[in-house]
């Protein structure tokens, strides 16, 4: 709406995060208190039929149900506000209708060449092995980046009983029914018939299993499949002869869980991105934002991230879509500084996130100077790049994002700070000083301190971009340890996720710290000095850093002091 900076706040959450649901978030930015603090709004893809990876897996891109409806997106609108979405461009959900067809049918699948068949992938470039994959050759795959440790396949079972292996970048799992006498007693019988060799049965029971040899090998069975043994692993001991049958019966039945890649190459899979953008435009999307990307594009003997030209010509396959669609593409990337990969996405004519802020601005505070942020806002204005700028987010806090713009050791000196303030270190692929992230809420990487938090808004505020809004920061949240607990391994994300119900939202906008917050919004969203084409000026003064916007004869101005943590703003 006209009444809005063209680049105005924008609130990140998921359906779930505020109340339970999308109408309970919905209400809350309908209070008189919310009322012109945002324009926008990134929910995060649970909000579509999604299965795990809290949404990252899409099933499809209906609206799940359970957490949201097209009216909630029409209150929305309502409001002024447009919506941020997601589009996973790498991959879908094992159980997509695509993949799911795939497992029914086979080559014969309309879908055969949707995934990516990891052997005609590599088809004379490497080595079959017993497992039935194969294996690259090492002068193709040695420069390959990899999310996980060993091979990303799936081994998929086929109708026909052949084992396929997909291409699968991200999460997988394989779970297996865990059977009872009678189902050992029924696979033994299932396998002798098939493979010729079933016994005479005389009056007796002749050749059949007996029930408690059958109770046994389930017992072992169930046992070795609850430690986490795969099937193949498990010791059958006295019952060996019954190893073929009972492994046949485990392959035929299992289920998956998993994000298989796409493959690009294929017609279907372009069709499926034409028709996610046209649904996505339909709920209100102004901007796309474009989830692992740079995983799309696959060849042998390349990278398998961002390799070139590939991505940008899939990336500019793609924003032909989504111009026809009136929405604008965000691609997300995370890489060093020194690479100037986001740099190369703003010359190709993409808005980038500014992933350097979050950990630029506590390293600022920390320093009791602006003179980083300074330069790293003089250059966002200097080369013309429009970003998305946050404080937290869903993810955590991006350190690996600082290398060759802080040195080494003073972004250690940083990730040291956030953990002694309850922080987690995530490591990429456990490699030393190798950092991705830090997972935190930013309030708590401040030291759960207001004054803070309400400077750190202040200046995110003031910096070049769209300011995005983590909820809960907003409501000034702290680590969630519990939930970190709860989750298990692999769950340290969980400590800036906390989901908040209407009652404790009530509480918390009573803080001071919360309404100060709306009120920094709201003059960011409402403002004229403020946009995308508007003109910065900063300038030093010791510790005070002046932020000062003008954009058709309006101006305003940002002191910010980082020695005390105060602010003043002269309109």
């Amino acid at each position: 709406m006209s009444k809005f900076v063209d680049n105005g706040p924008m609130l990140n959450a998921y359906p779930d995060s505020m109340g339970g649901t999308l109408n309970d978030i919905v209400t809350v930015l309908e209070k008189e208190e919310f009322k012109d603090t945002f324009s926008s709004f990134y929910i995060l893809p649970s909000i579509y039929n999604t299965d795990l990876d809290r949404g990252f897996s899409v099933i499809d891109y209906g609206i799940n149900k359970e957490l949201g409806s097209k009216e909630d997106l029409d209150r929305l609108r309502a409001l002024g506000i447009d919506l941020k979405l997601d589009f996973i461009l790498n991959h879908a959900s094992v159980l997509s209708p695509q993949f799911q067809d795939l497992l029914k049918n086979g080559e014969k699948s309309k879908y055969a060449d949707f995934f990516i068949n990891w052997n005609k992938f590599w088809d004379g470039c490497g080595e079959m092995t017993e497992e039935g994959y194969i294996q690259p050759r090492e002068d193709l795959i040695k420069d390959m980046f990899f999310r996980k440790p060993g091979l990303p396949i799936l081994m998929v079972r086929m109708p026909d009983g052949k084992e396929i292996p997909y291409w699968n970048t991200f999460y997988q799992e394989v779970q297996y029914r865990k059977p009872d006498a009678q189902d050992i007693i029924a696979a033994v019988e299932d396998y002798k018939e098939a493979h010729g060799s079933a016994a005479s049965v005389d009056e007796q029971g002749g050749g059949r299993l007996q029930y408690m040899s059958a109770e046994r090998i389930a017992k072992l069975v169930c046992e070795g499949l609850e430690e986490g043994k795969k099937p193949e692993e498990i010791e059958f001991g006295k019952y060996e002869e019954y190893r073929a049958a009972v492994l046949e019966y485990l392959a035929n039945g299992r289920k998956y869980l998993g994000q298989m890649d796409l493959n690009i190459k294929s017609d279907l899979v372009w069709e499926h991105y034409e028709n996610t953008l046209k649904t996505l435009a339909g709920y209100g999307a102004a901007i796309v934002r474009l989830d692992a990307f740079a995983y799309a594009p696959k060849e042998p003997g390349k990278k398998n991230f961002l390799n070139e030209p590939d991505t940008w010509d899939v990336l500019e396959r793609v924003k032909g879509i989504a111009d026809k669609n009136g929405v604008r593409l965000l691609p997300e990337i995370h890489d060093s500084y020194s690479a100037g990969i986001y740099e190369k996405v703003a010359d190709k004519g993409y808005m980038t996130y500014d992933f350097f802020l979050p950990g630029l601005l506590i390293y600022a505070m920390e320093k009791h100077s602006g003179e980083v942020l300074a330069k790293w806002a003089n250059e966002l204005m200097d080369k013309n790049i429009r970003v998305v700028n946050m404080l937290g987010c869903h993810d955590g806090i991006p350190v690996l994002d600082l290398k060759g713009f802080i040195p080494d050791e003073e972004i250690e000196n940083l990730i040291q700070t956030i953990v002694g303030r309850g922080g987690l270190v995530k490591n990429l692929h456990g490699q030393k000083n190798m950092y991705y992230q830090v997972n935190a809420t930013y309030y708590s990487a401040l030291g759960a301190d207001d004054q803070k938090m309400l400077f750190a808004r202040a200046v995110q505020m003031f910096m070049p971009g769209k300011p995005q809004v983590w909820y809960l920061d907003l409501f000034a949240g702290e680590n969630d340890l519990d939930a970190v607990k709860r989750a298990g391994a692999g769950g340290h994300k969980e400590i800036n996720r906390t989901n908040l119900s209407n009652e404790a939202i009530k509480e918390m906008m009573a803080k001071p710290v919360v309404q100060k917050q709306l009120e920094l919004l709201r003059l960011r969203n409402t403002n004229p000095a403020f946009g995308f084409d508007a003109k910065l000026s900063i300038t030093q003064d010791g510790s005070v850093t002046s932020f000062t916007w003008e954009n058709n004869g309006s101006k305003i101005t940002l002191k910010a002091d980082f020695s005390t943590y105060e602010y003043e703003i002269i309109q």
